[in-house]
C-alpha cells in the first residue's frame, strides 16, 4: 500500500521516518486501519496518522497548544466539538465521509463517532505531536500516553 519512490532527501532509505518521501493511498490506509491511532509518516514539521474510532466512542477532549490539526473522514460519521476551554466546546458540527475539519492550535476539541460503523479517518498535525511509528490499539492506551 505504501510506495517508495526510491529517494529520500537524507539518503537514509528509511521510509516514513523524518524527511523521507512517502506516497500512499489515503483511502485504503484509512479504511484498512483497525488501530485507534497509528502514525504513518513523521517529519520535523508535520505528521500523518490513521484513526479508527469504535462505534459509540470518541477521541476525548484534547488540545494541542502548538500544533494545528486536520481530520478527514474516509468512512462513517462524527460530531466534532471545539471551544476555548475543555468545558465550553460550544462549536459543534456533524461531518461525514469526504468531510474534513481543521482545528487551530490552542483550541479544545473532541471527535465523537455518531454512526453505526467504526469511524475511519486520518489526521495531519503540524508540527508533529508523536514519535515516528507510534501505535495505540485502544483509546485507553492513546489517552494515557504522554509524549515527552
Amino acid at each position: 500500500m505504501d510506495y517508495n519512490v526510491g529517494v529520500s532527501p537524507d539518503n537514509s532509505g528509511n521510509m516514513g521516518e523524518t524527511s523521507s518521501i512517502f506516497v500512499t493511498n489515503l483511502a485504503l490506509e484509512a479504511i484498512n486501519n483497525n488501530l485507534f491511532f497509528a502514525t504513518k509518516w513523521t517529519s520535523r514539521n508535520m505528521q500523518f496518522a490513521l484513526m479508527s474510532i469504535p462505534i459509540g466512542s470518541e477521541t476525548g477532549p484534547d488540545i494541542h497548544q502548538n500544533s494545528d490539526q486536520f481530520f478527514y473522514i474516509e468512512q462513517g460519521s462524527a460530531l466534532i466539538t471545539m471551544g476555548i476551554c475543555e468545558n465550553c466546546l460550544n462549536f459543534q458540527s456533524l461531518f461525514y465521509s469526504g468531510f474534513g475539519a481543521f482545528v487551530p492550535a490552542g483550541i479544545w476539541f473532541n471527535v465523537v463517532n455518531t454512526g453505526p460503523i467504526d469511524l475511519k479517518m486520518f489526521t495531519v498535525c503540524a508540527p508533529a505531536l508523536h514519535t515516528y511509528n507510534a501505535v495505540f490499539e485502544t483509546k485507553e492506551e492513546w489517552s494515557t500516553y504522554n509524549e515527552s
